[in-house]
């Protein structure tokens, strides 16, 4: 009996510390690339691009603890025009009046080999300025260290101040 009230115990403990409260939990607003490529040089809004693959462990953790983030969330909302990429989509993807088909001696689309400048990895945070050349940050990211680069690109500092000068500066509020 003892045993069954510690089994029980355990589980409600472990269920109630794992789930987010629901004021926690976030949303982001997914365009699609078309959606996005007809409306950039209009809305003169940087882009964010998760390229992920279906088969990447990270990727999925990432969606849940960093784009799940109610602040993330909300900031990537506000700032960016996001987008969610399969990198391996066999899909014909066009960005500024180009075309990129599906590699398949790399396994993926030719879109996602210029996005990350032929360094494949997954998750990958791409920022693209809206006048700029994309910037590809390879790897899972927490959601205090992806503040920091996506407030880089948010607040338009990319270009402007340094990375370095921007990180020692830099006041984290999440």
């Amino acid at each position: 009996m003892q045993t069954l009230k510690l089994v029980i115990l355990f589980s409600w403990v472990t269920i109630f510390s794992c789930a987010q409260r629901p004021e926690e939990r976030g949303k982001v607003n997914w365009r699609t690339l078309e959606d996005v490529a007809a409306k950039f040089k209009q809305e003169k809004k940087p882009v964010l691009i998760d390229l992920y693959t279906n088969w990447c462990g990270w990727c999925k953790v990432m969606d849940k603890r960093t784009y799940g983030n109610a602040k993330v969330s909300a900031y990537i909302n506000e700032k960016f025009s996001a987008v969610k990429l399969n990198a391996e989509t066999k899909k014909t993807l066009s960005w500024n009046g180009r075309d990129y088909e599906f590699n398949p001696r790399m396994g993926t689309n030719d879109f996602a080999v210029w996005l990350t400048n032929g360094q494949l990895s997954y998750p990958t945070t791409v920022f693209i300025p809206a006048d700029g050349e994309p910037q590809a940050i390879p790897g899972f990211l927490a959601p205090a260290e992806f503040e920091l680069l996506v407030k880089y690109f948010g607040e338009g500092q990319y270009g402007k101040v340094s990375f370095e000068k921007w990180q020692k500066e830099f006041k984290s509020s999440w």
